[in-house]
């Protein structure tokens, strides 16, 4: 339970603040937040491959955000989100992250971030005990004013850890959670980038990635690269002092490499939202493999359904995409 009262925190419903400021897109710094996780793209280090693809700049990936929770950017000193609710880092959760983009974050720009607390609630969570949600919705601001994206992330304390299938059951709210067998482990697969609807229908599948063999190291470079330094991700005695069975990687990692899927399928310029659930953790030795597939296509946008796994079978994440593509 929080160290705060769920009336106390109900009572901030509503209330922004402005939590990011002066975030500066550096050059050095997408190449480094590409590195971990995993995108060899050369779009985001390389200006020529930027130009090739049509970019003026080079593009940050979907999820650079994240990076903002480094304290010269950060406008507060709270959890990164702007509101003290008395959450237990070692028991705290990240159960969705979405997206909506107005355009790429480029190198160059300069953003601010006012984040608004959209919901706090509880539900029980059976072996998890009480679960506390709150909402967060930070919308993401040029030097003039012009949205460029937004933000909502979910955050959830539990009363003690949970093991990933509590954390199945009850951070899901209405994705299948059934546990699947063993996954084989596939080639990565690509495709061309697909800038037509007229190339695509229902049931199209996207290009596969694969993160062979996670290791620990995966969760530092992915720490250092987005200033998500919890402790569980890398330490640990603290790990299983807090009653997980090793560390574990964070769920924006596992998100990052899903991302690729999306900006591999249909160039980054054209994704309009890409969301996420996170359903179970990734261990040091698994492989994730990323997928997506068309489930609608129409009105000169496409829409897609995504899924991580683990090689030992569990769903890791499952998410959502759209893109505006050429009729």
């Amino acid at each position: 339970m929080p160290t705060k009262p769920l009336s106390e925190l109900e009572g901030l419903v509503g209330e922004s603040r402005v939590t990011v400021e002066d975030f500066r897109i550096e050059r050095g710094k997408v190449a480094e937040f590409a590195r971990a996780i995993t995108d060899p793209n050369p779009i985001y280090s390389d200006p020529d491959a930027a130009r090739e693809a049509g970019h003026d700049r080079i593009p940050a990936p979907l999820t650079y955000t994240r990076v903002s929770r480094f304290p010269r950017y950060s406008a507060t000193e709270d959890d990164g989100y702007g509101f003290d609710l008395g959450f237990r880092q070692e028991y705290v959760l990240h159960g969705e992250q979405a997206y909506e983009y107005e355009r790429p974050l480029y190198v160059g720009d300069v953003v601010t971030g006012e984040t608004t607390l959209a919901d706090v609630f509880q539900r029980e969570g059976g072996r998890a005990g009480t679960m506390t949600f709150a909402v967060f919705e930070t919308e993401y601001r040029d030097r003039d004013g012009d949205l460029v994206l937004t933000a909502r992330a979910t955050a959830i304390e539990t009363e003690g850890a949970v093991d990933d299938e509590d954390s199945t059951d009850d951070v899901e709210t209405d994705a299948d959670d059934e546990e699947g067998s063993e996954t084989a482990v596939a080639d990565p697969d690509s495709v061309d980038p697909v800038r037509s609807l007229e190339d695509l229908a229902v049931g199209d599948s996207g290009p596969t990635v694969v993160v062979d063999d996670v290791e620990r190291k995966h969760f530092v470079k992915y720490a250092g690269a987005s200033g998500d330094f919890n402790p569980i991700h890398y330490d640990e005695p603290y790990a299983r002092e807090a009653g997980n069975p090793s560390v574990f990687g964070q769920g924006m990692f596992t998100a990052g490499v899903t991302s690729r899927v999306v900006t591999d399928w249909f160039g980054i310029d054209a994704v309009d939202s890409f969301g996420v659930r996170f359903q179970s953790r990734v261990f040091p030795g698994d492989t994730v493999i990323a997928t997506g597939e068309v489930v609608d296509v129409g009105d000169g946008t496409v829409e897609v359904e995504l899924e991580a796994r683990a090689d030992r079978g569990e769903t890791l994440l499952s998410g959502t995409a759209s893109a505006t593509l050429e009729e």
